[in-house]
């Protein structure tokens, strides 16, 4: 043990850091679709337009990654939404996250790439795939 954590917990977090960005993010597509929860009355986005298509991405692509199921192809498609949110509607307003509003979707994308690179961690349904077979 070389730090406060022992390294045998690295996997672990890296799969309870996982289930809670996608159980928030999946959030955000619940509002776009559903217009829950929220703060203020207002209606749920039009299937077939681009908050729509966010929506979907967040609520179903949010839950294979909860669930940790084909994590990497998942969290590559999320990094790039999130890209696509961040230079489409957030950088226009000006050069820094923070007052452009898009601190949020700039880490998420950048989550996701992680993600993408490092898989779903020990607690994920890819891992229970990747197991070797038992014959009983």
């Amino acid at each position: 043990m070389t730090g406060p954590i022992p390294a045998a917990w690295d996997a672990r977090l890296l799969s309870v850091l996982r289930i809670v960005a996608a159980f928030l993010f999946m959030l955000h597509g619940t509002q776009k679709l559903f217009a829950y929860p929220a703060s203020e009355p207002r209606d749920p986005a039009p299937l077939l337009s681009l908050m729509g298509l966010a929506g979907i991405l967040e609520v179903f692509g949010g839950l294979l990654l909860l669930l940790g199921l084909f994590t990497r192809p998942v969290a590559f498609i999320l990094a790039g939404e999130m890209a696509v949110a961040y230079f489409r509607s957030h950088a226009p307003e000006g050069f820094w996250p923070i007052l452009n509003r898009g601190e949020l979707a700039a880490l998420y994308c950048f989550l996701f790439l992680y993600f993408a690179a490092a898989g779903g961690g020990p607690w994920s349904m890819d891992a229970l795939r990747s197991r070797p077979k038992t014959i009983r």
